[in-house]
Protein backbone atom coordinates (compact mmCIF):
# COMPACT_ATOMS: atom_id res chain seq x y z
CA UNK A 1 0.00 0.00 0.00
CA UNK A 2 1.45 3.34 -0.93
CA UNK A 3 1.95 6.53 1.05
CA UNK A 4 -1.38 7.79 -0.61
CA UNK A 5 -3.54 5.00 0.31
CA UNK A 6 -2.29 4.84 3.74
CA UNK A 7 -3.18 8.44 4.75
CA UNK A 8 -6.91 7.93 2.91
CA UNK A 9 -7.25 4.67 4.81
CA UNK A 10 -6.51 6.66 8.18
CA UNK A 11 -8.56 9.16 7.56
CA UNK A 12 -11.80 6.51 6.66
CA UNK A 13 -10.83 5.16 10.18
CA UNK A 14 -10.99 8.68 11.66
CA UNK A 15 -13.66 9.69 10.23
CA UNK A 16 -15.97 5.83 10.77
CA UNK A 17 -15.37 6.20 14.50
CA UNK A 18 -15.98 9.76 15.06
CA UNK A 19 -19.24 8.59 13.79
CA UNK A 20 -19.50 5.89 16.04
CA UNK A 21 -19.25 7.76 18.57
CA UNK A 22 -21.89 10.42 17.70
CA UNK A 23 -23.97 6.94 17.21
CA UNK A 24 -23.58 5.64 20.26
CA UNK A 25 -25.36 8.74 21.90
CA UNK A 26 -28.40 8.44 21.35
CA UNK A 27 -28.57 4.96 23.41
CA UNK A 28 -27.52 7.30 26.27
CA UNK A 29 -30.19 9.69 26.54
CA UNK A 30 -32.19 9.30 29.42
CA UNK A 31 -34.91 10.90 32.05
CA UNK A 32 -31.98 13.36 32.79
CA UNK A 33 -31.53 14.40 29.60
CA UNK A 34 -35.67 15.28 29.56
CA UNK A 35 -35.55 16.90 32.34
CA UNK A 36 -32.86 19.15 31.58
CA UNK A 37 -34.92 20.54 28.91
CA UNK A 38 -38.08 21.00 30.29
CA UNK A 39 -35.88 22.71 33.34
CA UNK A 40 -34.19 24.79 30.84
CA UNK A 41 -37.43 25.95 29.00
CA UNK A 42 -39.18 27.39 32.31
CA UNK A 43 -36.11 28.51 33.65
CA UNK A 44 -36.03 32.33 34.66
CA UNK A 45 -32.73 32.69 34.27
CA UNK A 46 -29.95 31.66 31.76
CA UNK A 47 -27.50 28.67 30.91
CA UNK A 48 -24.43 29.41 32.34
CA UNK A 49 -21.82 26.60 30.22
CA UNK A 50 -18.09 26.15 31.49
CA UNK A 51 -15.55 23.66 30.75
CA UNK A 52 -11.68 24.33 30.31
CA UNK A 53 -8.89 23.56 27.69
CA UNK A 54 -11.09 21.65 24.23
CA UNK A 55 -14.23 20.99 26.33
CA UNK A 56 -14.17 25.24 27.10
CA UNK A 57 -14.25 25.72 23.08
CA UNK A 58 -17.11 23.16 22.80
CA UNK A 59 -18.75 24.96 25.73
CA UNK A 60 -18.35 28.51 23.88
CA UNK A 61 -20.10 27.05 20.58
CA UNK A 62 -22.72 25.90 22.23
CA UNK A 63 -23.25 29.35 23.70
CA UNK A 64 -23.30 30.69 20.58
CA UNK A 65 -26.11 28.08 19.44
CA UNK A 66 -28.23 28.45 22.51
CA UNK A 67 -27.87 32.04 22.10
CA UNK A 68 -28.81 31.98 18.41
CA UNK A 69 -32.16 29.77 19.24
CA UNK A 70 -33.63 31.73 21.68
CA UNK A 71 -32.02 30.02 25.07
CA UNK A 72 -29.78 32.71 26.97
CA UNK A 73 -26.33 31.54 27.96
CA UNK A 74 -23.30 32.70 29.05
CA UNK A 75 -19.90 31.05 28.72
CA UNK A 76 -17.53 31.19 31.80
CA UNK A 77 -14.35 29.57 31.71
CA UNK A 78 -13.94 26.99 34.35
CA UNK A 79 -10.26 28.34 35.33
CA UNK A 80 -11.45 31.85 35.55
CA UNK A 81 -14.29 31.26 37.29
CA UNK A 82 -12.51 30.45 40.58
CA UNK A 83 -10.64 34.28 39.99
CA UNK A 84 -13.71 36.50 40.14
CA UNK A 85 -15.82 35.31 36.78
CA UNK A 86 -18.19 33.15 39.22
CA UNK A 87 -19.86 36.73 40.10
CA UNK A 88 -22.13 36.90 36.53
CA UNK A 89 -23.81 33.43 37.84
CA UNK A 90 -27.35 34.45 39.21
CA UNK A 91 -29.82 33.54 41.70
CA UNK A 92 -31.99 31.44 38.77
CA UNK A 93 -29.29 30.48 36.25
CA UNK A 94 -28.23 26.41 35.30
CA UNK A 95 -24.95 25.94 34.85
CA UNK A 96 -23.98 22.96 32.37
CA UNK A 97 -20.29 21.73 32.60
CA UNK A 98 -18.57 20.01 30.28
CA UNK A 99 -15.77 17.77 30.85
CA UNK A 100 -14.50 14.66 29.48
CA UNK A 101 -12.94 12.92 32.71
CA UNK A 102 -14.92 14.92 34.89
CA UNK A 103 -11.72 14.94 37.53
CA UNK A 104 -9.34 17.59 36.26
CA UNK A 105 -7.99 19.74 39.25
CA UNK A 106 -10.13 23.15 38.05
CA UNK A 107 -13.50 20.89 38.20
CA UNK A 108 -13.14 19.67 41.64
CA UNK A 109 -12.47 23.31 42.83
CA UNK A 110 -15.35 24.63 41.00
CA UNK A 111 -17.99 22.47 41.69
CA UNK A 112 -18.35 23.00 45.35
CA UNK A 113 -17.98 27.03 44.64
CA UNK A 114 -21.02 26.32 42.07
CA UNK A 115 -23.19 24.33 44.54
CA UNK A 116 -22.93 26.63 47.56
CA UNK A 117 -24.52 29.07 44.99
CA UNK A 118 -27.52 26.82 45.17
CA UNK A 119 -27.66 26.75 41.57
CA UNK A 120 -28.68 23.14 39.85
CA UNK A 121 -25.80 21.78 38.32
CA UNK A 122 -25.74 20.06 34.91
CA UNK A 123 -22.88 17.65 34.31
CA UNK A 124 -21.91 16.60 30.40
CA UNK A 125 -19.07 13.84 31.05
CA UNK A 126 -18.18 10.79 29.44
CA UNK A 127 -17.73 8.97 33.03
CA UNK A 128 -20.56 8.76 35.32
CA UNK A 129 -18.44 7.37 38.01
CA UNK A 130 -16.38 10.90 38.08
CA UNK A 131 -16.29 13.93 40.42
CA UNK A 132 -18.70 16.08 38.36
CA UNK A 133 -21.32 13.55 37.68
CA UNK A 134 -21.76 12.09 41.42
CA UNK A 135 -21.93 16.04 42.43
CA UNK A 136 -24.54 16.82 39.58
CA UNK A 137 -28.20 17.74 39.62
CA UNK A 138 -28.58 15.75 36.39
CA UNK A 139 -26.27 14.69 34.09
CA UNK A 140 -25.68 14.53 30.15
CA UNK A 141 -23.76 11.20 29.22
CA UNK A 142 -21.38 12.06 26.61
CA UNK A 143 -19.42 8.82 26.72
CA UNK A 144 -16.86 7.50 24.40
CA UNK A 145 -14.80 4.52 24.48
CA UNK A 146 -11.65 5.88 22.98
CA UNK A 147 -10.30 9.19 21.17
CA UNK A 148 -9.63 8.62 17.47
CA UNK A 149 -5.96 9.07 17.34
CA UNK A 150 -3.71 5.98 17.73
CA UNK A 151 -2.39 7.38 21.51
CA UNK A 152 -5.87 7.86 22.74
CA UNK A 153 -5.22 10.69 23.86
CA UNK A 154 -5.98 14.62 21.77
CA UNK A 155 -9.38 15.31 22.30
CA UNK A 156 -11.22 14.29 19.04
CA UNK A 157 -14.43 11.47 19.77
CA UNK A 158 -15.01 13.04 22.93
CA UNK A 159 -15.33 16.69 21.91
CA UNK A 160 -17.33 15.33 18.84
CA UNK A 161 -20.09 13.52 21.00
CA UNK A 162 -20.06 17.02 23.16
CA UNK A 163 -20.21 19.34 20.68
CA UNK A 164 -23.56 16.83 19.18
CA UNK A 165 -24.88 16.75 22.64
CA UNK A 166 -24.71 19.86 22.86
CA UNK A 167 -26.96 20.51 19.59
CA UNK A 168 -29.33 18.21 20.62
CA UNK A 169 -29.74 20.16 23.32
CA UNK A 170 -30.29 23.18 21.53
CA UNK A 171 -32.58 21.91 19.55
CA UNK A 172 -34.72 20.02 21.56
CA UNK A 173 -35.54 23.26 23.14
CA UNK A 174 -35.84 25.14 19.61
CA UNK A 175 -38.20 22.65 19.12
CA UNK A 176 -40.33 23.22 22.34
CA UNK A 177 -40.56 26.96 22.11
CA UNK A 178 -41.43 26.65 18.60
CA UNK A 179 -38.80 28.73 18.10
CA UNK A 180 -39.80 29.89 13.93
CA UNK A 181 -37.56 31.02 11.10
CA UNK A 182 -39.01 34.18 11.66
CA UNK A 183 -37.92 33.99 14.98
CA UNK A 184 -34.42 32.68 13.98
CA UNK A 185 -34.36 35.93 11.86
CA UNK A 186 -34.68 38.08 14.49
CA UNK A 187 -31.50 37.11 16.21
CA UNK A 188 -30.04 37.17 12.62
CA UNK A 189 -30.62 40.30 11.02
CA UNK A 190 -27.36 40.41 9.05
CA UNK A 191 -27.76 36.49 7.66
CA UNK A 192 -29.15 36.16 4.60
CA UNK A 193 -31.99 34.91 6.19
CA UNK A 194 -32.57 38.48 8.60
CA UNK A 195 -32.70 40.11 5.51
CA UNK A 196 -34.86 37.94 3.48
CA UNK A 197 -37.68 38.13 6.83
CA UNK A 198 -37.04 42.01 7.16
CA UNK A 199 -35.79 43.48 3.82
CA UNK A 200 -38.32 45.45 2.24
CA UNK A 201 -38.23 47.07 -0.94
CA UNK A 202 -38.55 50.29 0.27
CA UNK A 203 -35.22 49.74 2.07
CA UNK A 204 -33.30 48.82 -1.00
CA UNK A 205 -34.93 50.51 -4.37
CA UNK A 206 -34.04 53.80 -5.41
CA UNK A 207 -37.06 56.58 -6.53
CA UNK A 208 -34.53 59.24 -7.04
CA UNK A 209 -33.92 59.61 -11.02
CA UNK A 210 -36.71 56.61 -11.28
CA UNK A 211 -36.26 55.85 -15.24
CA UNK A 212 -39.76 57.17 -16.98
CA UNK A 213 -41.38 58.44 -20.10
CA UNK A 214 -44.26 59.23 -21.27
CA UNK A 215 -46.67 57.53 -24.08
CA UNK A 216 -45.96 60.15 -26.35
CA UNK A 217 -42.06 60.44 -25.88
CA UNK A 218 -40.19 59.31 -28.99
CA UNK A 219 -37.95 56.60 -29.28
CA UNK A 220 -34.99 58.15 -29.58
CA UNK A 221 -35.50 59.92 -26.39
CA UNK A 222 -36.86 56.60 -24.70
CA UNK A 223 -33.40 54.65 -26.00
CA UNK A 224 -31.79 57.86 -24.11
CA UNK A 225 -33.45 57.38 -20.95
CA UNK A 226 -33.57 53.71 -20.39
CA UNK A 227 -29.24 54.14 -20.96
CA UNK A 228 -28.64 57.00 -18.64
CA UNK A 229 -30.49 55.21 -15.79
CA UNK A 230 -28.36 51.93 -16.36
CA UNK A 231 -31.88 49.65 -15.26
CA UNK A 232 -32.37 47.86 -18.94
CA UNK A 233 -36.42 49.33 -18.57
CA UNK A 234 -38.28 52.53 -18.13
CA UNK A 235 -41.41 53.05 -17.12
CA UNK A 236 -44.20 54.29 -19.22
CA UNK A 237 -46.35 56.69 -17.03
CA UNK A 238 -49.16 59.43 -17.69
CA UNK A 239 -48.89 63.37 -16.66
CA UNK A 240 -49.75 61.91 -12.88
CA UNK A 241 -47.41 59.65 -12.40
CA UNK A 242 -49.72 56.81 -12.81
CA UNK A 243 -48.06 53.61 -14.44
CA UNK A 244 -49.22 52.62 -18.19
CA UNK A 245 -46.63 50.29 -18.95
CA UNK A 246 -42.74 49.42 -19.57
CA UNK A 247 -40.17 49.37 -22.03
CA UNK A 248 -36.98 47.18 -22.14
CA UNK A 249 -34.07 47.08 -23.90
CA UNK A 250 -35.54 43.64 -25.17
CA UNK A 251 -38.32 46.04 -26.38
CA UNK A 252 -36.00 47.89 -28.42
CA UNK A 253 -34.58 44.87 -30.02
CA UNK A 254 -37.83 43.40 -31.08
CA UNK A 255 -38.94 46.49 -32.56
CA UNK A 256 -36.03 46.71 -34.82
CA UNK A 257 -36.01 43.25 -35.55
CA UNK A 258 -39.59 44.14 -36.71
CA UNK A 259 -38.02 47.10 -38.99
CA UNK A 260 -40.23 49.56 -37.29
CA UNK A 261 -38.95 53.29 -38.27
CA UNK A 262 -37.24 54.59 -35.27
CA UNK A 263 -37.82 58.31 -36.34
CA UNK A 264 -41.88 57.58 -36.26
CA UNK A 265 -42.79 55.38 -33.07
CA UNK A 266 -43.19 56.32 -29.69
CA UNK A 267 -43.32 54.89 -25.99
CA UNK A 268 -46.90 53.51 -26.64
CA UNK A 269 -46.85 51.95 -29.80
CA UNK A 270 -44.01 49.44 -28.21
CA UNK A 271 -44.89 49.38 -24.26
CA UNK A 272 -46.02 46.57 -22.73
CA UNK A 273 -48.84 46.94 -20.46
CA UNK A 274 -49.67 45.80 -17.41
CA UNK A 275 -46.34 45.10 -16.56
CA UNK A 276 -45.13 43.16 -13.60
CA UNK A 277 -45.29 45.34 -10.36
CA UNK A 278 -44.89 45.43 -6.75
CA UNK A 279 -45.64 47.29 -3.44
CA UNK A 280 -42.55 48.89 -2.02
CA UNK A 281 -43.88 47.77 1.13
CA UNK A 282 -43.53 44.06 0.01
CA UNK A 283 -40.26 41.85 1.55
CA UNK A 284 -37.33 42.71 -0.83
CA UNK A 285 -37.36 38.52 -1.25
CA UNK A 286 -40.80 38.40 -2.65
CA UNK A 287 -39.25 40.59 -5.45
CA UNK A 288 -36.48 37.90 -6.23
CA UNK A 289 -39.60 35.34 -6.17
CA UNK A 290 -41.48 37.11 -8.43
CA UNK A 291 -38.18 37.84 -10.68
CA UNK A 292 -37.84 34.34 -11.09
CA UNK A 293 -40.80 33.35 -12.01
CA UNK A 294 -41.55 35.48 -14.51
CA UNK A 295 -37.87 35.30 -15.79
CA UNK A 296 -37.09 38.92 -15.66
CA UNK A 297 -34.26 41.21 -14.05
CA UNK A 298 -36.75 43.89 -12.61
CA UNK A 299 -39.66 45.07 -11.11
CA UNK A 300 -41.84 47.98 -11.31
CA UNK A 301 -42.33 49.31 -7.77
CA UNK A 302 -45.65 50.85 -7.06
CA UNK A 303 -47.98 52.56 -4.34
CA UNK A 304 -51.20 52.46 -5.04
CA UNK A 305 -51.08 52.22 -9.00
CA UNK A 306 -48.29 55.61 -8.84
CA UNK A 307 -44.67 54.52 -10.27
CA UNK A 308 -41.79 55.24 -7.64
CA UNK A 309 -39.27 53.47 -9.32
CA UNK A 310 -37.44 50.07 -10.25
CA UNK A 311 -35.95 47.43 -8.33
CA UNK A 312 -33.14 45.21 -9.95
CA UNK A 313 -32.02 42.10 -9.53
CA UNK A 314 -28.25 43.25 -9.09
CA UNK A 315 -29.92 45.87 -6.19
CA UNK A 316 -31.00 42.01 -4.32
CA UNK A 317 -27.28 40.56 -4.77
CA UNK A 318 -26.05 43.14 -3.62
CA UNK A 319 -27.83 43.08 -0.16
CA UNK A 320 -27.01 39.24 -0.43
CA UNK A 321 -30.49 38.00 -0.30
CA UNK A 322 -30.41 35.50 -3.31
Amino acid sequence: MNENSTIIENAKRIILEEAQSINNLSNFLDEDFATVVKEILHSKGRLIITGIGKSALIANKIVATMNSTGTPALFMHAAEAIHGDLGMIQKDDFVLCISKSGNTPEIKVLIPLLKRGGNKLIAMVSERKSYLAEHADYVLYAHVEREADINNLAPTNSTTAQLVMGDTLAMCLLEQRKFSPQDFAKYHPGGALGKRMYMRVDDIFISENAPRVTADTVISNVIIEISSKRLGATAVVDNDNKLLGIITDGDLRRMLEKNKNINEAKAADIMTQNPKTISRHELAFKAFEQMKKNNITQLVVTDGGNYLGMIHLHDLLKEGIV
